[in-house]
């Protein structure tokens, strides 16, 4: 467990421990959610991630795409052909 402080202004240090597991660093957002009266910090990006993440599972099945040098050698066809527009 840490502990934070709340400034006159409101601010908190968020302890480095906590930094760390959260992979935060200077300029990135926290989101505060609350989930049955309990509050609790997620990296804004690292949540936007899982989203992602949850909204794509099983799209690249569908698509044919079994391993991930499968989508690897895709983005590779797609970067070539790119270049040669």
């Amino acid at each position: 467990m840490e502990v934070a402080k709340i400034s006159s202004k409101g601010q908190i240090t968020i302890p480095i421990s906590v930094r760390n597991k959260l992979k935060l660093k200077s300029g990135d957002k926290l989101v505060i959610m609350e989930e049955n009266g309990r509050f609790y910090f997620e990296n804004s990006a690292m949540l936007a991630f899982k989203r992602v993440e949850e909204e794509f599972r099983g799209v690249a099945e569908e698509a044919g795409y079994y391993k991930e040098e499968d989508l690897q050698s895709f983005a590779q066809e797609i970067r070539e052909e790119r270049r040669r527009k």
